[in-house]
């Protein structure tokens, strides 16, 4: 499995803007089936920031998910509402304990 961390900053402002682009992006990317999590978080101290937290089947679920046409006009929406450039880091699973039922 590949797990995604990604940090965005929303322009002073534009915060709004970011929330109603996330939320339209989540409810595209359930549909993926190699998707497994995809969890955006709000800072508590910062609510224009976002972290998003994502996992992966594999690679090839990764790579599928970059190269949809939602995945595209989320980037194209969001641009001019950055402060500042994302910031994205991979992961591959090392060690986890089972969600809990």
């Amino acid at each position: 499995m590949l797990t995604v961390v990604a940090v965005m900053k929303a322009a002073q402002g534009r915060e709004k803007e970011m929330e109603e682009a996330i939320g339209a992006l989540v409810t595209e990317v359930q549909a993926e089936e190699g998707t497994l999590v995809y969890a955006v978080h709000r800072g508590r101290k910062e609510p224009g920031k976002f972290l998003f937290y994502e996992k992966y089947r594999d690679k090839d679920a990764f790579k599928a998910h970059g190269v949809t046409p939602h995945f595209a006009e989320f980037f194209g929406k969001i641009a001019p509402l950055l402060d500042g450039e994302p910031s994205i880091e991979i992961y591959e699973d090392f060690v986890s304990i089972s969600p809990r039922g």
